[in-house]
């Protein structure tokens, strides 16, 4: 249980000095009535009255004040048996009753509060019907109508206080579940921007430099016997880093690939069989099925990083002869097939994507196509070649942001 007085804000910092001027005035006023009217014990009534004050003084003083309910129900009960004092020496007394109905409901736990609000009003109507020498039904309304203002006062501010931090803690809150949520989404985006980058790399450098290592290869094996298919072969590797540049300097410029430029996807995926079948031991066939319509940029890149990578799988591990690269339009959607008559393998057991040996391309194709909403779909066999089926929705090119662009 929180035993510390309420921390002080700079309104309640205000109300407080404020609290402080009127009972040092109040206790002023008995005094120099005493004096004035040369009240028989005038000479008593002021020193009382200045202890009261001093009692008073010490208190905002004390740290251990603000700090404890227990030191502050102290400090309260010593100036209460001075303004006791004050009281029973003077009628004037009763009007410090009001100033300290504030001080004990602020400074005591509730129920003990209103107990010595309760009490400080009892003792004010009898002291003041004491000096009065009569009790009156009037003489209780002063007093008991100052209690019951102070504690209407005291209760709706201390609500207006409450709701007033539950709305600094929730703003609080607020501001800080922004700020956690702007760093989910900063994050996010970093992580999806790697994933993004990790599939272009894949799909234009990494294979690029795959197929000219191949290249490379196939002209060391030619030499020194075949020399002129040696440089057929370096030739060829010459292309493919040419290619692979422009592909770089596009991938930094965050642009559309160059294979796509000045033609349609069809016209791309035909020069990729084409310049596959120069390059490779493999004869690789484009065919077009169904009316072409205006696909989204992104569609576009999709498909053709799709094809690329799967014609970069059968070059360096289908030890295949043939490859099929068919592009259909099937009216709500368009499909990408990629057939060969490979080696195959089993699709339930794949590597692990590692660095050194690739295994990325089946997941970039995989997040590529999932996120433009389609699927794709792969059916191979060890001995039984493979084949890679990848549908996506037709969308208009203005509802698709091109892949890869801010």
């Amino acid at each position: 249980m929180n035993t510390s007085v309420p921390t002080l804000t700079s309104t309640t910092r205000t109300l407080a000095w404020c609290l402080h001027l009127l009972i040092i005035g109040l206790l002023a006023l008995a005094a120099g009535r005493a004096t004035a009217d040369s009240q028989p014990r005038a000479g008593l009534i002021v020193a009382v009255a200045a202890a009261c004050a001093a009692a008073y003084t010490v208190g905002p003083l004390l740290p251990s004040v603000r700090r404890s309910r227990r030191a502050a129900a102290l400090w309260l009960a010593a100036v209460g048996t001075v303004w006791l004092a004050l009281l029973a020496l003077s009628s004037d007394g009763v009007w410090v009753a009001f100033p300290l109905y504030f001080l004990q409901l602020h400074l005591l736990p509730r129920r003990a509060g209103l107990a010595a609000v309760a009490a400080t009003a009892a003792a004010a109507i009898t002291g003041f019907a004491a000096h009065q020498h009569s009790f009156t039904p009037a003489m209780a309304i002063g007093p008991a109508l100052g209690a019951a203002v102070a504690v209407a006062v005291v209760r709706g501010y201390q609500a207006l206080y409450r709701e007033s931090e539950q709305r600094r803690r929730l703003i609080e809150e607020l501001t800080a579940t922004r700020a956690d949520l702007a760093q989910v989404q900063h994050t996010a985006g970093v992580l999806a921007e790697r994933e993004r980058l990790a599939r272009e790399i894949h799909d234009t450098l990494a294979q690029g430099l795959s197929s000219i290592q191949l290249l490379l290869r196939a002209a060391e094996r030619a030499l020194p016997d075949r020399p002129d298919a040696a440089a057929r072969h370096v030739e060829a590797a010459r292309q493919a880093a040419v290619d692979n540049l422009v592909e770089a300097r596009r991938f930094v410029a965050a642009l559309s690939p160059p294979a796509l430029e000045g033609t349609t996807l069809a016209g791309a995926l035909e020069r990729l069989c084409t310049t596959t079948s120069a390059r490779h031991r493999i004869t690789a066939h484009f065919h077009l099925a169904g009316g072409p319509v205006p696909l989204a940029t992104a569609h576009e890149v999709a498909l053709l990083r799709i094809a690329q990578s799967a014609l970069a799988n059968t070059v360096r591990h289908a030890h295949a002869s043939t490859a099929e690269i068919t592009l259909s339009y099937l009216g709500d959607h368009i499909a990408l097939h990629a057939v060969d008559d490979g080696t195959g393998f089993d699709p339930g057991w794949l590597p692990a994507p590692d660095p050194e040996n690739g295994g990325f391309g089946l997941a970039a194709m995989r997040a590529r196509i999932h996120a433009l909403g389609g699927t794709l779909a792969i059916e191979s066999a060890p001995g039984h070649g493979t084949a890679l089926a990848a549908q996506l929705p037709l969308t208009p090119p203005a509802e698709t942001a091109p892949e890869g662009r801010p």
